[in-house]
């Protein structure tokens, strides 16, 4: 099982990275105005989400393994984790908005300012501190 869950936080921090990064592209993005940066940043966008698929796949992949090495009496007991997977599935929303947005940029219909997709990037950051805390306070 430690394994298993090794391979869930290396998974999760492969994740965050991109969901980290990935959004200080499109900054970057927004505020280019040539064809050449244009073409850059599609090329390093369309990588890194690549990356963080595989990422976000293995940390979900691993999450499901662990609650079923742990069983069912700890599915129904552990509130903390029903509110974690609440938070996983708006971190899952904002990884399909990244991808909504990488499509927008390579076909130059963005549709928001560079200073907009600053305040998009501190998204990931919210997510990771609650899931983490629910993770390991258990709280509820």
């Amino acid at each position: 099982m430690l394994w298993v869950k090794a391979l869930h936080v290396a998974s999760m921090v492969t994740w965050f990275a991109g969901l980290f990064y990935l959004p200080r592209l499109f900054v970057y993005h927004a505020e280019c105005g040539d064809e050449a940066g244009h073409a850059r940043f599609c090329v390093m966008e369309r990588r890194l989400f690549a990356i963080m698929t595989l990422g976000a796949a293995l940390t979900v992949l691993t999450g499901v393994w662990l609650v079923a090495l742990y069983g069912a009496d700890f599915w129904r007991n552990a509130g903390w984790l029903h509110a974690k997977l609440v938070f996983v599935a708006l971190l899952v929303g904002y990884h399909w908005a990244c991808h909504l947005y990488i499509r927008a940029f390579r076909e130059r219909r963005n549709p928001h300012s560079s200073r907009w997709y600053r305040w998009f990037n501190e998204v990931p950051s919210v997510l990771l501190l609650v899931i983490v805390v629910l993770a390991v306070v258990k709280p509820v």
